[in-house]
């Protein structure tokens, strides 16, 4: 616990913890707030004394437990808390350092209602931080973004209305697992109805969320993340097959995994996958990999890997 909060600031932290832990212990209260007991209690009763019905229940699943009818206080940031906040958000949306940005302007609320030292230090940290735009960052609408979080939650079937990278249109109903963030980019992973299959949509691309009555149950052992990355690397356009003389260990850490999956093969190994993009699979992704490779399948790939030795040869040649 940071050491430059009040007493009447642990109070506050204390009022939050019972909130979201019902039946805290005095022992565990002590433990998050990192004091010892008896100072635990000396929180509860400045509680008490600021008129805040806080229960104290024995027994083995006892504790204590906010009264009904709190009404709890403002939200308190300590320094720590209050820069990180500052530095995550500028670090998602390098837009929030202009007030007229819809992140800035939440981000300037909550600077204006802090403390003022604490407050002067996040806005000169907002004022004075320059930060880069991730070009394959996406910022899709919040109110989609948020239905899609609340269908999966609910385990409700959806009709989802999604733009692909073409600009085709189409609507159909999936199963939404699980919404993803991975490297800026939101993502919806899913079963679709249509194509019976595990799908990755960009939450970006969706224009209409409609929810159904209809329920779904998500695999036991949905690792969502995993799933996503494994499944970005299937079901494009143009298959790719491109073998490594190096080990398999040598060769992971240069490989994406929308590149598709790695495998063993005899001495070296294998990548099986597909791309919408053959020029940028081939220009961007296999020439960064250090390791001697042949492309066996993917003709698409052929093309744009012959035009890069062609540039490369030609920059060498006097």
């Amino acid at each position: 616990m940071p050491s430059d909060l009040s007493p009447t600031a642990r109070a506050l932290r204390t009022l939050e913890i019972l909130r979201a832990r019902p039946g805290t212990t005095a022992d565990q209260l002590a433990g998050r707030l990192g004091v010892t007991e008896r100072a635990a209690r000396r929180y509860i009763g400045i509680l008490r004394e600021a008129g805040i019905p806080v229960e104290s229940i024995r027994g083995p699943h006892g504790g204590y437990r906010l009264g009904r009818g709190t009404r709890l206080p403002p939200v308190v940031f300590s320094q720590s808390e209050a820069l990180s906040l500052v530095m995550a958000v500028l670090d998602g949306q390098p837009a929030a350092v202009d007030g007229d940005d819809i992140v800035g302007s939440a981000l300037g609320k909550v600077i204006q209602a802090l403390p003022e030292s604490v407050g002067r230090q996040a806005a000169a940290l907002r004022a004075h931080a320059a930060a880069a735009p991730d070009r394959n960052a996406t910022r899709p609408d919040p109110a989609i973004t948020s239905a899609l979080v609340a269908a999966s939650a609910a385990r409700r079937c959806v009709v989802v209305s999604y733009r692909g990278g073409s600009g085709d249109e189409w609507s159909g109903e999936v199963d939404p697992w699980a919404v993803v963030v991975r490297y800026g980019r939101w993502y919806l992973l899913c079963r679709s109805h249509r194509a019976d299959a595990v799908r990755t949509y960009r939450v970006d691309r969706v224009s209409a969320v409609e929810q159904t009555t209809r329920g779904f149950t998500p695999p036991d052992d949905l690792d969502p993340v995993a799933t996503l990355e494994e499944n970005l690397g299937t079901g494009w356009q143009f298959a790719t097959r491109v073998v490594f003389t190096a080990p398999l260990a040598e060769v992971t850490p240069w490989i994406r995994p929308p590149m598709g999956r790695l495998e063993p093969l005899g001495d070296g190994c294998v990548l099986i996958g597909s791309t919408r993009n053959p020029t940028m699979y081939a220009q961007e992704w296999l020439a960064n990999i250090p390791v001697d490779f042949r492309v066996e399948g993917g003709p698409q790939l052929r093309a744009p890997l012959a035009t890069l030795v062609g540039r490369l040869t030609a920059a060498l040649a006097e």
